[in-house]
C-alpha cells in the first residue's frame, strides 16, 4: 500500500526575487488553524507545530513543537487545536483542554493580572469535548462532557454572552455560561466584538431545526440586530422561513455569512472592503440575501460552505467524500439485496455485509466468504466493523487484522480486473450493470461504480438524479479515437498505457474535454497524468 503524506508549504511567490521564501515541510497534516498573531498545524500523529511571537518569542518565525512542551507525558496526543488571535489551544486525546501564548485578556483562564503570557501549554480545564475561538479573538468557549459553557478573555462588548451583571471587560477565570438557549451546541464562532452560536433542536426529528443566536455589539460587527445582546438571543430575519434551515455559517472580524437549505446565502455586518459582496461598501446591520452562483445540474447546495476571513469572505463547493462509499451505493441503487449477506461475531451480533462490495473485493468464488465467515466468528464487533472498513475502502485499518484476511483481498489490479469481468458478462442482472456513453452512434457500457470512484460529474448524477432511468450521457463524438481509447483505459485501470504514445495535440483535446466534462474533478487526476507521461516521452 503506498502510504499518502501531506505537506504544508508556505511561500510568497515563485520566482520572485524580492520576496524571502519560507519553506517547510511537516508531514502527515490533519489540521491547520491561523490566529491574527500565529500559526499551528496539528499531525495525524497528534503533534502541534506552532509559531508566532507570544509562542516563541526569541524566534517567532520558526516553528516548534508545542505539545511536546505539555508536562505530563501522558498528556501530548492531540486531538483538535483552535487558534485565537495570539493564543493556541490543545483538545488532547484525554480530553483536557491547554493554552498557550497570551494571556492579556485572562484568554487563557489564569486568575492573575502578572502573568501576561507562557511559552509553556498551561492546563485550562478536564472533561472537555470543544474547543470555539476566532482569528482575531481575545477569547475562548470551552464545552465540557456535561454540555456545559464556559468562557474567559475579552467581554467589553458582551461577547462571552455573560449577561448584563457582567460588565468586567477582562474574564480571567473560567466562567459558566447561564442562560444557553435550549438543544445541542453544534458550532460558536467568534469575531473580535460578537460571538455567534449554532444550536440545534434535540427532538428525535429526522430533520433537527437549526438556529443561531449571537451575542456582543452591534455597532462594529454581525449580530444581525441593531442592539447590543449581552446574552445569547436568537437571529431573526424573514429570510429564515420556517421550513428553511442552517447548513452553514461563518464569521469573520466583523461580519457574518449564513448558508441556509432553501439556497439563500445571508450576509450582514461590516462591509467597509466589500466582504459581503454585495458590489458596494455600506454596513448592513441586519441580514440581507445575497446572490448566489447558479448551481450546476450535479451539485447540491449541502456541499457549498463559507468561510470568512478579517476583511474577506469564500464560498466554496466541496464535492462528496469519497470515504463513504458502501453508504453512497446505498443511496445509489436502494437495493435491500445489496446488504443480504450476514456475518456472526464471536459475541453473535449479526453484520450484515454490501453483497455489491464483497463481490469486487473478492474472489467469486463462495469459499472466500465461508473464509471471511469464518474469521469474522473470532471476532468482536468492533474488530468486525475495521475489517469491513477496510474491505469497503480497500485500505488497511489494522495491520494485524489485515494480515489475518489479506488472502482474501484482491489488489487494486485485480480489483480492476474483476469489476470489467463482471460488468462485461452478459449475464449479469441487468439493473446491476452500466451507464451508456454514446459515440458516434457507437454505445459503450462503463460500470457506474468505477465511474463514481473517478468522477465528480458522474458521482453527482447518480446520486442527485435517483429517478431518471435513462443511461444516456452528452455524446463524446468530438473525442478522437486515441483520446476517447486513453479515456476508456483510465477509467478502468487508473492510468495510461505504457505503449500510448502522448502528443501535444493529444493533451490539447483532452485538456477541452477533461474541462468540458468535469473530468479535472477525478481521482486520481486524468490530465496530471497525462502531463507527467508527456514530459517522460519528450
Amino acid at each position: 500500500m503506498n502510504e499518502i503524506r501531506f505537506f504544508a508549504i508556505e511561500y510568497l511567490k515563485e520566482n520572485d526575487s524580492n520576496q524571502n521564501h519560507d519553506k517547510i515541510q511537516i508531514e502527515n497534516i490533519q489540521k491547520v488553524t491561523v490566529g491574527f498573531y500565529n500559526e499551528a498545524i496539528l499531525t495525524i500523529e497528534g503533534n502541534v507545530f506552532a509559531k508566532g511571537y507570544d509562542i516563541n518569542p526569541n524566534n517567532p518565525k520558526e516553528f516548534i513543537n508545542i505539545s511536546s512542551l505539555i508536562e505530563d507525558t501522558n498528556d501530548r496526543i492531540i486531538q483538535d487545536i483552535v487558534s485565537g488571535s495570539n493564543s493556541i489551544y490543545l483538545l488532547t486525546s484525554n480530553q483536557n483542554v491547554y493554552g498557550i501564548g497570551s494571556n492579556y485578556y485572562g484568554q487563557l483562564g489564569f486568575d492573575s493580572e502578572t502573568l501576561y503570557k507562557t511559552e509553556k501549554p498551561i492546563l485550562m480545564m478536564k472533561n472537555v469535548s470543544k474547543i470555539f475561538s476566532g482569528t482575531d479573538s481575545y477569547f475562548i468557549f470551552i464545552l465540557n462532557s456535561n454540555k456545559e459553557l464556559f468562557g474567559c478573555g475579552d467581554n467589553e462588548y458582551g461577547q462571552l454572552g455573560l449577561g448584563e451583571s457582567r460588565n468586567e471587560k477582562k474574564i480571567r477565570k473560567l466562567t459558566k455560561i447561564q442562560n444557553i438557549p435550549k438543544g445541542k451546541i453544534i458550532d460558536i464562532q467568534c469575531g473580535s466584538f460578537h460571538s455567534i452560536m449554532l444550536i440545534e433542536d434535540e427532538n428525535e426529528n429526522q430533520n433537527p431545526k437549526r438556529k443561531l443566536y449571537s451575542c456582543g455589539h452591534w455597532k462594529y460587527n454581525g449580530l444581525g440586530k441593531y442592539e447590543r445582546s449581552y446574552e445569547f438571543t436568537e437571529i431573526k430575519s424573514s429570510l429564515f422561513e420556517n421550513d428553511d434551515n442552517i447548513l452553514d455559517f461563518s464569521v469573520g472580524n466583523a461580519h457574518t455569512f449564513i448558508l441556509t437549505s432553501k439556497s439563500k446565502l445571508t450576509g450582514f455586518g461590516n462591509n467597509e472592503y466589500g466582504q459581503l459582496g454585495t458590489g458596494d461598501t455600506n454596513l448592513q446591520l441586519i441580514p440581507i440575501q445575497i446572490e448566489l452562483p447558479k448551481l450546476r445540474f450535479n451539485e447540491n447546495i449541502s456541499n457549498y460552505h463559507i468561510s470568512c476571513g478579517y476583511y474577506n469572505s469564500f464560498l466554496y463547493y466541496s464535492p462528496p467524500s469519497f470515504s463513504n462509499l458502501e453508504e453512497d451505493l446505498i443511496k445509489l441503487f436502494e437495493r435491500k439485496e445489496f446488504c443480504d449477506i450476514s456475518f456472526k461475531t464471536k459475541n453473535g451480533e449479526i453484520i450484515k455485509a454490501h453483497k455489491l462490495i464483497l463481490k469486487y473485493r473478492l474472489d467469486q468464488n463462495q469459499n472466500e466468504i465461508e473464509k471471511l465467515k469464518e474469521i469474522i466468528s473470532k471476532k468482536s464487533i468492533k474488530e468486525s466493523n475495521q475489517i469491513f472498513e477496510m474491505i469497503y475502502s480497500n485500505r488497511i485499518i489494522n495491520p494485524k487484522l489485515y494480515s489475518e484476511i489479506k488472502e482474501i483481498i484482491n489488489s487494486n489490479e485485480k480489483i480492476e480486473e474483476t469489476m470489467k469481468r463482471i460488468y462485461l458478462n452478459e449475464n449479469e442482472n441487468e439493473n446491476e450493470k452500466d451507464f451508456i456513453i454514446e459515440r458516434k452512434e457507437k454505445q459503450y457500457k462503463f460500470p457506474k461504480l468505477i465511474l463514481i470512484m473517478r468522477s465528480e460529474l458522474y458521482r453527482g448524477m447518480f446520486l442527485s438524479v435517483t429517478n431518471d432511468t435513462s443511461n444516456k450521457v452528452t455524446d463524446y463524438s468530438e473525442l478522437s479515437n486515441k483520446s476517447f481509447q486513453i479515456f476508456e483505459y483510465w477509467i478502468y485501470s487508473n492510468q495510461i498505457k505504457d505503449e500510448i504514445e502522448i502528443t501535444q495535440e493529444i493533451i490539447n483535446e483532452l485538456e477541452i474535454g477533461i474541462d468540458y466534462f468535469q473530468l479535472n474533478q477525478t481521482n486520481p487526476n486524468l490530465f496530471d497524468l497525462l502531463i507527467k507521461k508527456f514530459k517522460n516521452q519528450n
